[in-house]
């Protein structure tokens, strides 16, 4: 099971970009769904977006649907997160997370359902 490791995040005005990076430790980063997650002291852990290997399918949150793209880099063995368009309330720390393989019945926006998770990275977007 690889190492994740979150990075990217910072201070951005609202309306400005960020991209966030999941990279893995190991010589492979094998998966069958990547997620990122966010959380904000005192709440609970929200999903963000999600895609199967190789990003053929995607899935995102409603709160962040046209203004945040998945993608990932098998060769750098590395995922992505673009924020585009960031508004206040996207303020959280941000947690990549895998699924090893496919199981039936799991689902690409519960947490529980993720068996791998970085450490988070925080984004702090001012008004």
């Amino acid at each position: 099971q690889a190492q994740l490791v979150e990075s990217g995040g910072g201070l951005v005005q609202a309306g400005g970009s960020l991209r966030l990076s999941c990279t893995a430790s190991g010589r492979t980063f094998n998966y069958y769904a990547m997620g990122w997650f966010r959380q904000t002291p005192g709440k609970e852990r929200d999903f963000v977006a999600a895609a199967t290997w190789g990003g053929l399918s995607t899935y995102y949150a409603d709160s962040v649907k046209g203004r945040f793209t998945i993608s990932r880099d098998i060769d750098k063995s590395a995922a992505y997160l673009q924020m585009n368009s960031l508004k206040p309330e996207d303020t959280a720390v941000y947690y990549c997370a895998t699924q090893a393989r496919y199981s039936p019945g799991n689902s690409f926006y519960n947490g529980d359902d993720y068996d791998n998770w970085g450490q988070g990275t925080q984004v702090t977007v001012s008004s």
